[in-house]
C-alpha cells in the first residue's frame, strides 16, 4: 500500500520561506512524474508543481519564479522550496503522482500571515 507523508509546513512570514518534504512508501517513484498540490479551504486542490521521472519541472503561474520542485529517487522523497511566500499561498499542501494518483496523504498546512 503506497503512503505518502508531507511535512515541513508552518507559519510563516510573509517574504519567507518554508521548505517541504514528501516520503513515499510502498513503492518506488523513479518513473512517476510527481506533484505538489495544494487545497485552500473552500477551494478545490489545485497542482502547485510537477516534477518528471527525468527531472524535468513545470510550474504553475502561482508558483514560478518563487517554488522549486525536486525529488530524491532513492530516497523516494519530493520536495517544494517555497520563497517569497504570500498570504494567498497559505492552504494544505498535498504530494502526488500527476496521473492516476495514489490515496491522499494528510497534507502539511502552510500559513503564511504577519
Amino acid at each position: 500500500q503506497v503512503q505518502l507523508v508531507e511535512s515541513g509546513g508552518g507559519l510563516a512570514q510573509p517574504g519567507g520561506s518554508l521548505r517541504l518534504s514528501c516520503t513515499v512508501s510502498g513503492t518506488t517513484i523513479n518513473v512517476y512524474t510527481m506533484g505538489w498540490y495544494r487545497q485552500a479551504p473552500g477551494q478545490k486542490r489545485e497542482l502547485v508543481a510537477q516534477v518528471s521521472s527525468s527531472g524535468t519541472t513545470v510550474y504553475q503561474e502561482i508558483a514560478k519564479g518563487r517554488f522549486t520542485i525536486s525529488r530524491d529517487n532513492a530516497q523516494k522523497m519530493v520536495y517544494l522550496e517555497m520563497t517569497n511566500l504570500k498570504p494567498e499561498d497559505t492552504a494544505k499542501y498535498y504530494c502526488n503522482r500527476l496521473v492516476a494518483s495514489w490515496d491522499w496523504g494528510q497534507g502539511t498546512q502552510v500559513t503564511v500571515a504577519s
